[in-house]
Parts: structure tokens; sequence; C-alpha cells
């Protein structure tokens, strides 16, 4: 009888009484079998007396550590084996989600167990901690649905190199294939991971094989790399499950699959476009499948094309097919027409103009001048504008991106204005069509708002706010950045500077400078990049920015030197959600000296960010 991982809508207990249930209750003979189908016989006693059972693999995400120890006691799990901090998981984490390592805080418990005749085994449990309302939620969502942690570890007895090498040749012949690995000094031990063949009869996809001891030889065979000096062990980054280190070289078949999967990256952008385009997701559904002939059919497709993009898209997760026929998934669902923050809009945005620019980007990196500009001759914001249907588009692309905008209205700053006695005015300086601005006056109904944008966006927000009903708060001004109007509370740069040079920058940032009363905040939205070159959101944007803005994304500490030369002084900065940071900045204590400030056209809303 299979064996599955829960269901992608299990809560984090269900989960976890999965696991335990499985280690309290399963012979290793009987897991192997199902995850490695065709092993039978001589072959699989014998795995089964090198190999026993050893622990089950769960990724939780608690609200606090409070609610991970409620729910391991609930389980019937031991609460008193300390956490550990992980790393190799953090650094998945980051590397699927584009997040920031520093971001993300993974801990590791194991709470031991019995099996059915007495053995010693454990629940390996990472566990995430996901607050309400944090921006995490998502990632949690998507990796409660693709399990890509979960896994089954069997200890190996003997520590004799030709058993561990005939146990690897073994579970290759049946399907498994290599799936990094590592020495763990700390534990003297060594891990070896495996992912299990696809008629595996288990929803766990990988397998690790731990042996005590350091097995240098063995392991740089395993990870496809020239065997260490003796004396040497590859280092296990720490006592997790062990990741091929993204550094090391693989075998060169592995390495020549990874930079197809790179090359084709184009496909992915296209099949994402069509699916919107076409309105696929919106005739589905997520609960119930729908036959190839009648989407086809509703959608106005080609039936056997159609479903050659769809089984594209069930590996990227957009839908699933199941015998009823093709679901949408909750990543698909985005792509809905009316769903909430619908990323339709950027989907047609980035197969389209922004697609065509991409292909020009060699003209970028070759004389450092946007490629979006000469491929359709004049800057994006022009371009745009001159163009309703495309600028309607654009506006509704910045408003897929609105949930980094989630957090900002309860920044202190807005706050204490809206708590002031004498109500506060929050300046939205090229505000677009006032998303942000209009979420911010609807946390705090005495605020009122100031909305700089050109006259096309002006229309644009002048309707979002009088739909939202806070357009009676808003006053609304058409000009460029040198019209920043005096007297503010608290200003706003949402996604503006990126579009610039350093020196456009200073220049915008000394026109809001002069502005400012001294008592003025300033918050400025952007995607930062890591001090410390880890794998981010922004340094995607920062490629982007370059070939279709001629600007950048930046580092704090630039950001900070960029407000110095204005006058003013960065005093903080907090993340949003999609990889995104709101900035703190007031007037710093003496203003630096004055220079010459051209006048730069306001941009709306910025590029598609």
């Amino acid at each position: 009888m299979p064996i599955t991982t829960t269901p992608p809508d299990a809560d984090d207990a269900t989960r976890l009484l999965a696991a335990a249930a499985l280690v309290r209750e399963q012979d290793g003979t009987t897991l192997l079998q199902l995850l490695l189908p065709g092993l039978h016989g001589p072959l699989l006693r014998a795995l089964a007396d090198h190999c026993h059972f050893a622990h089950a693999a769960v990724l939780v995400f608690p609200p606090d550590e409070d609610a991970l120890y409620d729910q391991l006691a609930a389980c019937g799990l031991a609460t008193d084996t300390p956490p550990t901090p992980s790393t190799v998981v953090r650094e998945r984490l980051a590397r699927r989600h584009g997040r920031d390592v520093a971001g993300l805080d993974v801990a590791i418990l194991r709470p031991p167990l019995r099996g059915p005749r007495g053995e010693p085994r454990v629940v390996e449990v990472f566990a995430l901690t996901v607050p309400p309302g944090s921006d995490l939620a998502a990632l949690a969502a998507h990796e409660r649905a693709a399990q890509c942690e979960a896994h089954l570890a069997f200890e190996v007895g003997s520590a004799d190199p030709l058993v561990l090498d005939g146990l690897c040749a073994l579970l290759a012949r049946h399907g498994a294939s290599p799936d990094g690995g590592g020495y763990n000094p700390h534990e003297d031990g060594t891990a070896l991971y495996f992912t299990t063949p696809a008629q595996a009869r288990t929803g766990y996809r990988r397998l690790e094989l731990h042996v005590a001891g350091a097995h240098p030889d063995v392991l740089a065979a395993h990870l496809g790399e020239h065997p260490t000096a003796p004396g040497a062990h590859p280092a296990r980054p720490d006592e997790d499950q062990g990741q091929h280190h993204p550094h090391r070289p693989a075998e060169p078949h592995r390495q020549a699959e990874t930079l197809l999967h790179l090359l084709t990256g184009a496909w992915t952008t296209q099949a994402l476009a069509v699916f919107a385009r076409l309105g696929v997701a919106d005739a589905l559904d997520t609960r119930t499948g729908t036959g190839v002939e009648a989407l086809a059919q509703r959608v106005g497709a080609h039936p056997q094309s159609l479903a050659t993009l769809l089984r594209y898209l069930v590996m990227l997760n957009v839908v699933e097919q199941h015998p009823d026929g093709f679901r949408l998934t909750g990543i698909g669902a985005l792509l809905r027409t009316d769903a909430a923050g619908s990323m339709r809009p950027l989907a047609l945005m980035y197969g389209g103009p922004f697609y065509h620019s991409f292909a020009e980007l060699g003209h970028t990196v070759r004389t450092g001048q946007a490629a979006f500009d000469h491929l359709f001759g004049e800057n994006h914001f022009d371009h745009f504008a001159r163009d309703p249907e495309l600028a309607e588009l654009f506006d509704r692309s910045m408003a897929a991106s609105t949930r980094m905008f989630e957090p900002v209205p309860a920044h202190p700053a807005l706050a204490a204005a809206g708590r002031a006695p004498v109500p506060g005015t929050v300046v939205d300086i090229a505000g677009g069509n006032g998303e942000l601005l209009g979420r911010i006056l609807a946390a705090h109904p005495r605020l009122r708002g100031v909305l700089l944008e050109r006259p096309h966006a002006v229309a644009a927000a002048r309707g979002l706010l009088d739909a939202a009903g806070c357009g009676g708060r808003c006053t609304y001004l058409t000009g460029d950045f040198a019209d920043v109007p005096p007297d503010g509370d608290v200003y706003l740069l949402s996604r503006v500077l990126h579009d610039w040079s350093d020196e456009r920058c200073r220049d915008i940032l000394r026109h809001v400078a002069r502005a400012m009363p001294a008592r003025a905040d300033l918050l400025i939205v952007e995607r930062v990049l890591p001090a410390d070159g880890s794998a981010s959101l922004a340094t995607a944007w920062d490629l982007h920015m370059m070939c279709n803005t001629g600007g950048r994304e930046r580092r704090a500490d630039h950001f900070a030197r960029l407000l110095a030369d204005a006058g003013l002084e960065l005093v903080g900065g907090s993340p949003l959600p999609l990889g995104g940071t709101v900035l703190h900045a007031r007037k710093a204590a003496v203003p630096a000296p004055a220079r010459s400030e051209g006048r730069v056209p306001a941009a709306a809303g910025a590029t598609a960010r």
C-alpha cells in the first residue's frame, strides 16, 4: 500500500502527526520497497540488512516558538529537545523563493520515538517561524504544498567503503539520483541524499543514507567531485539535510542539465504569458478538473497544443493533472483576472514589452544604455504614456505587486502622523495610481494625502482613491520632482529611485529635502540589495532596471550616501513582502551644501517591479 505525505492543504499539526505515525509504525523493508519500486527479493533483503530506518523529516511553520512546542506536545512528541540552527534548509528556501537568507530563521529539533519493535528513531522537525501577517505566508503555503524538504533517512550499519559504494550503486540502478550530501564534524557522520524515482509509491521524494564517520572518497564520488586529500573532509554546512554546495562541481551531465533549465527560462516566461493571455486560469477550477477538449473550446485554443502547454505548466506547479482533467493550483490561481492581487498583468507585461526589451540586453551590457530605449526609441515612461492600453496594463501590473505595501501603513512614522492632534499630511511623490496612498489613508482615517504625478496617472489615481472612499481627503498635483509640495508630515518615494542614476537620485532627494519641514519623515520603498551578496529578488531586479530604465537597485549603505548628499539621514529600515524594504530618513542636523538641481520628470510608478 503506498505511503503518502500529507495533502497540500494539511496544517502543520497534521504533518507532524503523519510523520510521527510513520516513524512509529513502518518497518524499513516496506519503506525501501515503496521508495525503490522493482527492488525485491535478495537485493531488497540485503539493502534492508545494511540500512535501518532512522527518521522522517518535515518542515513546519509555527507562528511562534510556544505554538511549535504546543504542536509537538499535541502529537505526543517530546518538547525538551534543544533546537539547533539550520543552514542548508535555510539556503535551499532562499534559493527557491528568491529570499534573503538572513530573513529565514530555520531551527531543527529531533524529538525521539520508538519504532514498531522498540528501536530508537526520531522525527526530524525543521521549523521556520511565520507570525500572523508575515510576508513569509506565501513561502509557507508553497512549501506545504510542494513538501520539498520532506525525506526519509536510513542509517547504514557498515562503514566499509565497498559497502557504501555498493549501496549507492544499487540505489542508482533502481532510479534514485544523487541530490547532495556532506560530512558533519559535530556529529562525525556522513549524509548522502538521493531523489527517489518518479514511480516511487510514497509522497516522500528524498531519501537519505547516513553513516558514522568521514568517508571523503565515497562522498566525493556521490557529489561528482574529485576525492579530497587524505585527512580532509568535504564540509557539511550543518547537521541538517546535506546539500551540494553551489560552488562545488557536479557531474558533467548534471551541470549540463542545470544549464539547460537555465537556458530555457524564456520558455517559462512565454508559457505563463500565453496561459494568462488566453484566460486559461479563468477557465479552470482549483477543485474539479477540466478536460483539454472542453478547455480548448472555452479559451479558443488548439487542443493538442494546449495539452502540451499544460503539461509544461504541471512541472511548474501552475496546474495539476488529475483523472478528471487539469486543475488550477494556488500559484496558477494568481493568474486569474478576478484574483485578489492578480498577477496576470505582470505576466502580460513580462511576456510582452519587457520580454522584447530583454532580448536587447546585450546592447545594455555593451553600451550602458537602456535596452528599452534602444528598442522602442524612447524611455518606457513616455512609451507607455502615449499608448492608453499599454498605460492601463502598466498601471495594473504595478497593482499586482502591491503585496509589498501591506505592512507600510503600520510604519511608526505614519502611525504617529495619524495620532497627532492636528491631522497629518502624507505626500506621495510619483505615486502612480495611488495604491499605496489609498492603503495609508484607509488605515489612518485622520490623515490627508497629496499625490504628485503626471496628468494621465493623476486621472487613474483619482478614480482608484474615490472608489476606495479616500478621495475626499486627497489633493492631486500634476508636475515633476521639482514640484514637491512643502509642509507635509510624511513623504513617500515608493519604487521611484531605482529608475534613476545616482546623480538623478541626488537631484530628486534634494527636491524632497528642500520641501520637507524639519519635523517630517521620508519613507523610501525599494528592493535593497543584500550587503553579503546573498540570493535576493533585488539582484534580479537590478538587472531588470538596468535593461529597461537605465536605473539600478542599491544597498542600504548606498542609499545612506545618496541621502547624506541631499542633507538627509538614513535612520532605519524594515523588510517588506516580495523582497522589499521600507527605508526611513529624516533631515540631517547639518544640511549638505546646496548644488544645482535639474528638473527630473516624475516617474509614474516607475517600472514593472
